[in-house]
C-alpha cells in the first residue's frame, strides 16, 4: 500500500499541489485541497514550510487549512489497516469523515477572515519564482517509491509494533469497567473524553490502529475509538507547537476548536449510525 501510494504521490509534489490550488474558489478549493492532502507527503516537521509556501502562492487561508487538516488525518496506511481489521464500510467512513472535517474546517476558518492572525513574517517572506517541477522517469519513480517504502517501514514499523504491544496490554489487562466509566457507551461525554486524551499524544495513525482495535474489543464504541485516533493524528500537541511558529495564538485556538468540534461530532455520529 505504501509503495502504491508513493507512486501516486510522485505525480503530486507539494509545488504542484500549490499550483493546482492557486486561484481556486471556495468549496472547490477546499475540496481539492483536502483530496490532495491524502496523496501529498506531509508530516509535522513540514507543517511550517508547507503553510508558508501555500500562503506565498496566494492560496486562501481556508483552503490551506483544509490541506493541513487532511494530510495527517487521512492516512493511507491507517486506511489499509482499518480495511483489513474492520471491513470496507469502516474504512470508507474513516476517509469520508476525515475529508469532510478538513473541508468544513477550511470553509469555517476561511469565512472568519483570520488572515491578520498569521504571524507577520509569513506575509513578508518573498520567494520569487517557483522552482521548476521536475518530471522523473517511470523507472526513477519506481526506485524512489521503493526507497520511500523502506524509509516508511523503518519509521512506522516501530510505531506499529509499539501500538500492537500497547494494544495487547490493553486487551489482556485493562479492566472493561474502567473503559466503560470514562469513555464507554454509558458516558455521554465519552467521545469528548477520548479526544481530550488523544490531543496530548503524538503518534501516526498506523501506530494507533492496534490500540483502537483493542479498545473496541474491550467495549469502547467505534466512533469513540476513531475520534481518539483522529485527535492523535490531527491535533497532536507537538504539531500545535510547530504551527505556533506561523499562527498567532487566536488563530491556533480557532483551528484546534474547529477541528476538535468536527472530530467530536463525527465520533458521536459514528456511534449513533453504527
Amino acid at each position: 500500500i505504501v509503495f502504491a501510494v508513493s507512486m501516486v504521490r510522485s505525480y503530486f509534489p507539494p509545488e504542484r499541489a500549490r499550483q493546482l490550488l492557486v486561484q481556486k474558489r471556495e468549496y472547490t478549493g477546499n475540496g481539492l485541497a483536502a483530496a490532495l492532502g491524502i496523496v501529498t507527503p506531509f508530516c509535522s516537521c513540514s507543517a511550517v514550510p508547507l503553510f508558508i509556501g501555500f500562503v506565498e502562492s496566494g492560496i486562501p487561508l481556508g483552503v490551506t487549512f483544509s490541506f493541513l487538516v487532511s494530510s495527517p488525518m487521512v492516512n493511507e496506511v491507517a486506511l489499509a489497516l482499518l480495511w483489513g481489521l474492520f471491513g470496507v464500510r469502516i474504512a470508507l467512513l474513516y476517509i469520508g469523515s476525515g475529508l469532510l472535517i478538513a473541508i468544513v474546517a477550511g470553509i469555517v476558518i476561511g469565512r472568519l477572515r483570520l488572515e491578520r492572525f498569521v504571524e507577520d513574517y509569513v506575509w513578508e517572506i518573498k520567494t520569487g519564482r517557483s522552482p521548476e517541477i521536475l518530471s522523473p522517469s517511470f523507472r526513477q519513480r519506481l526506485f524512489d517509491s521503493a526507497e520511500y517504502s523502506r524509509e516508511i517501514l523503518k519509521r512506522v514499523g516501530l510505531f506499529v509494533l509499539l501500538g500492537v504491544g500497547v494494544g495487547a496490554f490493553i486487551h489482556g489487562y485493562a479492566p472493561e469497567g474502567l473503559l466503560a466509566q470514562y469513555a464507554g457507551k454509558e458516558n455521554p461525554f465519552g467521545v469528548l473524553v477520548a479526544v481530550l486524551i488523544g490531543i496530548p499524544l503524538y503518534a501516526n495513525a498506523a501506530g494507533t490502529i492496534p490500540i483502537v482495535q483493542s479498545l473496541i474489543e474491550k467495549g469502547l464504541p467505534l466512533g469513540t475509538a476513531l475520534a481518539f485516533m483522529m485527535a492523535v493524528t490531527a491535533l497532536s500537541f507537538p504539531e500545535m507547537v510547530i504551527l505556533r511558529k506561523v499562527l498567532k495564538p487566536r488563530l491556533l485556538a480557532v483551528f484546534i476548536g474547529v477541528v476538535g468540534a468536527g472530530i467530536v461530532f463525527t465520533g458521536y455520529l459514528f456511534n449513533w449510525v453504527l
